[in-house]
């Protein structure tokens, strides 16, 4: 096989996805292209996102068509130099069908398995994605779950261990959220590394999570390897908060939509299907008055109660701060307050849920800030 080809590939964004659905191409046939750059806009049943090269290169054939919807795994196009032939490229495009590249591809991503612990008299639910050294525990933010990082858990396993842990209160964890404060959740995730037997571990939070995990880093400095705050909770008193008051009591679709789309710098990213699935979590029985709990706990007088923006010093070595530049719910400004305290880095374009609608940069500075521990 010419080794100046590369294929992309259909991504498998999570456990339960199987295809996708082709929208758009942001590439056209002979441009060439950078690691990272968006290539294809998919949508699946929980987003919709694009899909990012990683070997970046010269797009010589858009393979899917918009409108297709293909399996994981399925080839969306080819990347190849300059020194390729096209005669080439159709030898590679025949012999992908007798050899798929599929297989490698899902035993990747099935390696993510999801889980459940007690963590003292509460069931915690988690993803766990093997591997050795210091594991990554990821903590997701005020009405998420372990899916909003789905387009980060595996670029950032890089061999390691990977935990991402539904926070009580959220997804399929139990849902009594205790007192709902940071510092209740901070020691559920103390006790999750305890009964996982984690003797230390690089942690990245985000939006609500970002404040658990500097509460527990703050606690246990010589546990945390690492500390990556994302669009965090915690760093400033200025919040949006007409967006939490308005998530926890929308009980309609339409009501749900008008806050969800305040999370992102691109709007046309969430789909119909995430709206219903937050429905639904918001039906489960507990699930509305544990957010009302714990918003409470976050928000007085339409400001945030907990700041530790002034202990930053004490942690072990500096945080890093990762925002979006376009973000409604906590603004930017926070993180480049702290700029003298932290490494500090706002995306443009993105919003509250940067992970996810900048994946390829951020994953990379959350990989330079474990390489630098």
């Amino acid at each position: 096989m010419n080794t100046g080809i590369h294929p992309l590939l259909m991504p498998k964004w999570g456990i339960s996805m199987k295809e996708g659905r082709i929208t758009e191409w942001l590439v056209a046939e002979g441009d060439p292209t950078t690691s990272g750059d968006e290539i294809v806009e998919v949508e699946t049943d929980k987003i919709a996102a694009a899909v990012e090269t990683q070997s970046g290169g010269v797009l010589r054939r858009q393979v899917a068509r918009e409108g297709e919807i293909l399996p994981v795994g399925a080839l969306l196009g080819v990347f190849a130099d300059s020194d390729t032939t096209d005669a080439e490229i159709d030898h590679f495009l025949l012999d992908f069908e007798v050899h798929p590249i599929l297989e490698g591809s899902e035993e990747v991503a099935l390696s993510d398995t999801t889980e459940t612990v007690a963590v003292g008299d509460r069931t915690i639910h988690f993803l766990r994605r093997s591997g050795e050294g210091e594991p990554l525990i990821l903590v997701h933010g005020f009405g998420g779950n372990l899916n909003n990082w789905l387009f980060n858990r595996e670029a950032l396993a890089d061999g390691r261990a990977v935990y991402a842990l539904d926070l009580p209160g959220h997804g399929k964890s139990s849902k009594d959220v205790g007192d709902g404060s940071t510092d209740d959740l901070a020691r559920v995730l103390k006790g999750f590394m305890e009964v996982l037997e984690v003797r230390r571990a690089h942690l990245v939070g985000h939006s609500l999570g970002g404040a658990v995990a500097l509460t527990c880093a703050l606690g246990e400095p010589g546990r945390i390897a690492s500390l990556t705050l994302i669009a965090s909770l915690g760093l400033g008193a200025e919040i949006n908060a007409s967006y939490i008051d308005g998530f926890v009591t929308a009980r309609k679709r339409r009501e749900l939509k008008a806050q969800v789309t305040k999370l992102f710098g691109d709007p046309s990213l969430v789909t119909r299907q995430m709206v219903e699935e937050l429905l639904m979590f918001k039906r489960l029985d507990g699930v509305q008055s544990g957010l009302q709990t714990i918003a409470d706990q976050l928000l007085g007088g339409g400001v945030q109660t907990v700041v530790l923006a002034d202990r930053l010093e004490e942690l072990a070595a500096p945080p890093l701060l990762i925002w979006g530049e376009k973000d409604e719910i906590i603004p930017c400004s926070q993180a480049q307050a702290l700029a003298d305290r932290a490494r500090t880095v706002v995306i443009p374009g993105a919003g509250h849920m940067v992970q996810m609608e900048a994946a390829a940069q951020v994953n990379q500075l959350i990989l330079e800030q474990i390489a630098s521990a």
